[in-house]
């Protein structure tokens, strides 16, 4: 990404508790972004997307990615089967969120 090419979308000013507003550029309400400041004072902001680092697995592993995918694939063809119900397999001290 070269960060050197930006768009102007407008100007704003900072309001009593250094907040600006950026709606102008297409920004919405809870969006995320990194900041970063350069020598000149521009700033850039990075959209993020926060993910539960329990769900972090699958995007660090391609194996799991992989077969995650394969399986909502094959949901969403109809060729999954339901298994019944595997509760009785837990343990009671695993988190249920």
């Amino acid at each position: 990404m070269d960060s050197t090419k930006f768009t102007p979308v407008g100007e704003v000013s900072a309001d009593e508790r250094s907040r600006i507003s950026v709606g102008k550029a297409g920004v919405r309400r809870d969006d995320r972004y990194a900041i970063a400041v350069n020598d000149e004072g521009a700033i850039l902001l990075t959209p993020l997307v926060s993910i539960p680092k329990r769900e972090l697995l699958v995007w660090e592993d391609v194996q799991i990615r992989e077969a995650l995918s394969r399986g909502l694939l094959e949901s969403a063809a109809g060729q999954a089967k339901s298994l019944g119900d595997f509760t009785q397999f837990l343990d009671g001290d695993e988190d249920e969120d």
